[in-house]
């Protein structure tokens, strides 16, 4: 599915009316203000190399496909932005402004962009910080941006999140119940108590050891993104 027809979607189903009590009316895809703003934004990521070659434009309309009444334009605004990423946070602002209510519909252009960066088989660090600033102007939380990234390029090995087995943004209540369910299943007394050999009990405590390293390693990460955000 596009990413138009699916914002398409979105829009006609409404949403969640706890997310998008106030939308701007009409379809995502038909806001003249959306479209300038994603194709800016599409266009000024491939430029974020260092270099915009003209096939990211294919692999850009075939995400983000345009109407075929506004591909000439749209091709036309692309070609113009790609010339340098300069202006691209003017564009993220304005489309957050516009969609803030919308948070979905944020995350989908987010994951979009990261589909366009990732469609040459390759993620380049200057790439990734544009991403990193364009969800953080989206008003989007790290965990948010953590967890769209783990779906395009996977998780870190010691992601803390991996090792609990939840997505990054899950809430704390199902953090802590991943972590008793884990904790529980490797707990060394369970080897003690099958009369497995020490071996098999120092591997659980190992196992044990680091279950509690990720939680805690979460929730010291959580805090502190309380703290400033409180700050």
């Amino acid at each position: 599915m596009s990413f138009w027809r699916k914002i398409a979607g979105l829009a006609a189903n409404r949403l969640d009316e706890a997310e998008c009590d106030v939308c701007p009316p009409g379809l995502p895809g038909e806001d003249p203000a959306f479209s300038t703003a994603v194709t800016a934004l599409g266009a000024k990521l491939a430029k974020a190399d260092g270099q915009a070659q003209s096939s990211e434009y294919a692999a850009f309309s075939e995400v983000f496909q345009p109407t075929p009444a506004s591909e000439g334009n749209v091709r036309r605004l692309y070609q113009l932005a790609r010339q340098t990423t300069r202006g691209f946070e003017g564009y993220a602002r304005r489309l957050q402004k516009r969609y803030r209510t919308c948070p979905q519909l944020l995350e989908d252009v987010l994951d979009g962009l990261f589909y366009v960066a990732t469609s040459d088989g390759v993620m380049t660090a200057d790439e990734l910080a544009y991403l990193a600033r364009v969800s953080e102007l989206f008003g989007q939380s790290p965990l948010v941006f953590r967890r769209i990234k783990a779906t395009h390029l996977g998780a870190e090995a010691g992601d803390p999140y991996v090792v609990l087995g939840v997505a990054p943004d899950a809430s704390e209540a199902e953090v802590r119940g991943a972590w008793k369910a884990a904790l529980s299943q490797s707990h060394p007394d369970r080897a003690r108590a099958r009369g497995l050999p020490a071996e098999f009990i120092e591997v659980a405590e190992a196992k044990a050891a680091a279950i509690n390293a990720a939680f805690d390693t979460v929730m010291r990460e959580r805090r502190a993104m309380a703290l400033e955000g409180a700050a």
